[in-house]
């Protein structure tokens, strides 16, 4: 049956989203069901996009865009609903980690959401939200878009040697994820450091914690906790934090040394190697 609950465009993106589908399509003299035959999916996804029960995602958009010739109208647009599927407490950071120049970031348990690859997002949020998987994953997935612009910023990352050994999602997952991480040794502008065990107590032990630094503005400092993040530009905690990290950086392996820990943990907790120059896509 098609769907035909009316939508406020103004109440969210997802909404507007909506509207704009039901009005191009029609416009276009197109039922759900040829649209549908046309981008390759089911009529009753037409439908649930068009009544905001549904979440697009950026495949979906592009192949709209390119369906009813409306000039990526689609593929824009969805960049705002993604990120409005993030928790709202996490949403100010999101916007300011897409506009920072430098991100530093220090992670005790696990990896950096901009270096996760899809399955490794996917049973990270299946633990506490089941409901919002497909939802939650494309926004983070979304997230990673800002490391293959024209200008991605300059992102170090230092990780706990824990993060390699927590096993998330099953080796399979663990082998795309590890081999995901050493692909990123041949781009200049990302730095993966493990902080290997042997380095005994440090300061990241307070938790884990990003550094945003623009060209213009304030640093900030993010750091999550259990029921939602804390954001600060305060200069005593900014310089607090700062020497803190660059204290991980000296107290981290190399980032070479980084890369063969990264491998020896996946071959002897995983069972198997990257492919050279291999990496999985998110």
């Amino acid at each position: 049956m098609v769907n035909i609950r009316a939508l406020d465009p103004s109440a969210s993106p997802l909404d507007y989203y909506g509207n704009e589908l039901r009005r191009l399509r029609e416009a276009a003299g197109l039922k759900q069901q040829q649209l549908g035959d046309i981008i390759f999916c089911a009529a009753s996804l037409i439908g649930q996009v068009e009544t905001a029960r549904k979440v697009p995602t950026r495949d979906f958009s592009e192949r709209l865009d390119a369906a009813l010739g409306t000039d990526g109208h689609f593929s824009r647009l969805v960049g705002l609903v993604l990120r409005s599927q993030l928790p709202h407490w996490f949403q100010a950071y999101a916007e300011m980690e897409a506009q920072a120049e430098y991100i530093s970031t220090f992670q005790c348990q696990l990896v950096y959401g901009l270096l996760q690859t899809e399955s490794y997002a996917r049973a990270l949020i299946g633990v506490d939200r089941p409901d919002q998987v497909d939802e939650l994953v494309a926004a983070r997935m979304e997230r990673q878009r800002i490391l293959e612009g024209e200008q991605p910023p300059a992102l170090w990352v230092v990780l706990g040697e824990a993060v390699l050994h927590q096993e998330v999602g099953g080796r399979e997952v663990m082998r795309k994820q590890l081999t995901h991480l050493l692909g990123f040794a041949d781009r200049p502008w990302v730095q993966v450091q493990v902080l290997p065990f042997s380095a005994g107590a440090h300061t990241g032990m307070l938790g884990s914690f990003n550094l945003l630094r623009f060209d213009r503005d304030p640093d900030v400092i993010y750091e999550e906790g259990y029921a939602q993040g804390y954001m600060t530009a305060n200069p005593s905690v900014i310089r607090e934090r700062s020497v803190g990290y660059a204290r991980l950086q000296a107290e981290a392996l190399s980032p070479e040394r980084s890369a063969g820990l990264i491998t020896q943990v996946m071959e002897e907790r995983y069972g198997k190697s990257p492919e050279p120059g291999g990496r999985a896509v998110a």
